[in-house]
């Protein structure tokens, strides 16, 4: 058994601002009265309702704004996660990306240019408190870190050699675990970094 509740998330392109959880107007909505739109799960992944099924609601996860831009390369985008970064000031976001050729290859030259306009769109696509930190310098530019295929299984099989049960094991959203980092890092094979600031 399971219970989800959501946090309306207001599109900032239209100047209108995302609720926040300690607001005193914040109502959270269980599962059954989601609506079309983008709501905010309060394990921060950020779900996009797509429509309904016998009322009951689909969703789509929302990393849509870089991986557009992977399509026309028959690059895709398989796993992903993320870390804060404060070992440096000011501190910065780190996603890891898993990725594959739409044939099943493993992908081996990847395009900087593409992964740094990668990067860009990414910070684009988030909030616009991120934007202005990062214009003010509270947030240094945002990487992206290509790990090998594979990486994210051996991430789930450290998990469960340290006793997770398989059919619990659920890929984080974002990375605390110092033993988990580096599993991820061991695997790198590209580094970008976001050329500019977000407008």
């Amino acid at each position: 058994m399971a219970y989800f509740e959501f946090l309306l998330m207001k599109n900032d392109r239209d100047e209108s601002i995302e609720t926040k959880s300690n607001d005193k107007d914040t109502e959270l909505v269980d599962l059954v009265n989601v609506k079309l739109g983008l709501y905010r799960y309060k394990v921060r992944d950020v779900l996009l309702v797509s429509g309904f099924h016998n009322n009951a609601p689909q969703f789509q996860f929302v990393v849509v704004e870089a991986k557009a831009l992977l399509g026309p390369f028959e690059l895709i985008l398989t796993e992903y996660t993320s870390y804060a970064d404060t070992s440096l000031v000011p501190g910065h976001y780190v996603l890891f990306w898993e990725l594959k050729e739409k044939e099943g290859k493993y992908c081996k030259d990847l395009d900087p240019k593409i992964m740094v306009e990668c990067c860009f769109r990414m910070e684009e696509s988030l909030h616009y408190t991120y934007k202005i930190n990062r214009k003010r310098n509270k947030i240094a530019t945002l990487e992206i870190k290509v790990v090998k295929q594979g990486s994210f299984e051996a991430l789930m099989d450290s998990c469960v050699s340290k006793g997770t049960s398989l059919s619990q094991y659920k890929k984080p959203s974002c990375i605390k675990s110092e033993e988990a980092l580096k599993i991820l890092d061991s695997r790198v094979i590209g580094k970008y970094f976001s050329p500019k600031s977000p407008l």
